[in-house]
C-alpha cells in the first residue's frame, strides 16, 4: 500500500513540475498554432544551465532564473528563424532543437552532472520534516500557481491579446496593423523561457541533469494539453484552459505511475505515452460525432412529427 502511495504522490509531483513545460508548450501550439519542436533542446538547455551553477555553488534561484533567460534565448532564435529568416515553423524549431544538443553539451562539458551534493530549491523540506518528494511538490505547485497568474494577467494585455490573435486569425491581426512576426517572436521566447524553467525545477528534484532529458518532452507537454482539454472541454475562460493543462499533466503523470505500478515494463514507457496522446486526440473527435448523430437524430424526429 505505501507502495502505491509514493507512487501516486510522486507521479503528482512530476506532474506539477512537467505542467510548466506543458503550458509553454500551450503557448506555441494553441495561442500561436505553430508546431514549435524547440521544446526537447530548451528543457535540457534549462537543465544544463541549472546543474553548471549549481555545481559551481551559485544560488538554486539564481540558478532557475539564469535558465529560464537561456530558454528565453533558444526561443528567440527559433523565432528569429522563423520571422527573419522565412523557415518554416516545423523547420525552424528541428533545427534550434538540434543546435542545443552540441550547444547543452558544451555548457556541461560532459553528457551527465550529478548534483548529489550541492543546494537546492527543495533543501529546506529536510528542516521541515518533509521528503524531498512533498518539500518539490510544495514548491512546484507555488510556482506554477504564480505562473498561471502571470500569464493570466499577461494574456489579458495589449500584447497578449495580439499574441493569441495572431494564432486566430494572422491575416487579420495583420489588417489592423500588428506586427505578426514580433507577436510570434516574443511568443516563442515566452515559451521557451517556461521550457527551461520546467527543466531546471526538475533537474534540482531529480538530483541530476542530462543531455537526454529533454527527449520527448513535446509529446509529454501535449498529452497534458489534450487530456486537459479532454477533460474541461472547449471552456471560453483562460483562466480554466491554463488550470486544465496543469490537471491534464498530473493525470498523464498518475496514468503512467499507475500502468508501472501494475507491472508494465519502463522499456515500454514511449509506447504508452504515444497511446495515451493518440487516445486523448481521438476521444474528442468521437464525442463531436456523437453528438452530430444525435443532433442529426433529433431534427430528423422534429421533421418527421412535422410533416
Amino acid at each position: 500500500m505505501d507502495l502505491w502511495i509514493n507512487a501516486i504522490q510522486g507521479a503528482v509531483n512530476q506532474g506539477i513540475l512537467w505542467s510548466i513545460m506543458a503550458l509553454g508548450v500551450y503557448i506555441t501550439f494553441r495561442l500561436l498554432d505553430i508546431a514549435d519542436l524547440t521544446v526537447d533542446g530548451s528543457f535540457a538547455t534549462g537543465g544544463a544551465v541549472c546543474a553548471v551553477i549549481l555545481v559551481n555553488g551559485g544560488d538554486p534561484i539564481i540558478a532557475i532564473l539564469v535558465s529560464t533567460l537561456a530558454g528565453c534565448l533558444a526561443g528567440w532564435v527559433t523565432g528569429f528563424l522563423l520571422t527573419k529568416c522565412h523557415i518554416p515553423a516545423i523547420l525552424a524549431g528541428i533545427l534550434s532543437q538540434i543546435g542545443l544538443y552540441s550547444i547543452n553539451l558544451r555548457i556541461m562539458g560532459k553528457s551527465n552532472i550529478p548534483l548529489l551534493s550541492t543546494k537546492s530549491l527543495y533543501d529546506w523540506g529536510y528542516s521541515a520534516g518533509l521528503k524531498t518528494t512533498q518539500a518539490s511538490m510544495i514548491v512546484g505547485l507555488l510556482i506554477t500557481v504564480m505562473i498561471i497568474a502571470i500569464l493570466y494577467w499577461f494574456f489579458g494585455t495589449e500584447l497578449g491579446s495580439a499574441i493569441r490573435a495572431t494564432g486566430n486569425n494572422e491575416q487579420m491581426v495583420r489588417a489592423v496593423g500588428v506586427n505578426t512576426n514580433f507577436t510570434k517572436l516574443v511568443g516563442t521566447t515566452l515559451s521557451n523561457g517556461l521550457i527551461a524553467l520546467s527543466g531546471a525545477l526538475i533537474t534540482q528534484q531529480q538530483g541530476f541533469a542530462d543531455v537526454k532529458m529533454g527527449i520527448g518532452a513535446i509529446v509529454i507537454g501535449l498529452a497534458s494539453i489534450v487530456i486537459g482539454e479532454v477533460i474541461f472541454g472547449n471552456h471560453g475562460n483562460f483562466l480554466v484552459r491554463l488550470i486544465a493543462i496543469v490537471t491534464g499533466s498530473i493525470i498523464y503523470r498518475l496514468i503512467i505511475a499507475l500502468v508501472l505500478q501494475a507491472g508494465l515494463s519502463t522499456d515500454d514507457l514511449k509506447l504508452l505515452t504515444a497511446i495515451v496522446v493518440g487516445v486523448a486526440l481521438t476521444i474528442p473527435h468521437i464525442l463531436s460525432n456523437r453528438k452530430q448523430v444525435a443532433l442529426y437524430k433529433k431534427l430528423t424526429k422534429e421533421v418527421d412529427e412535422n410533416a
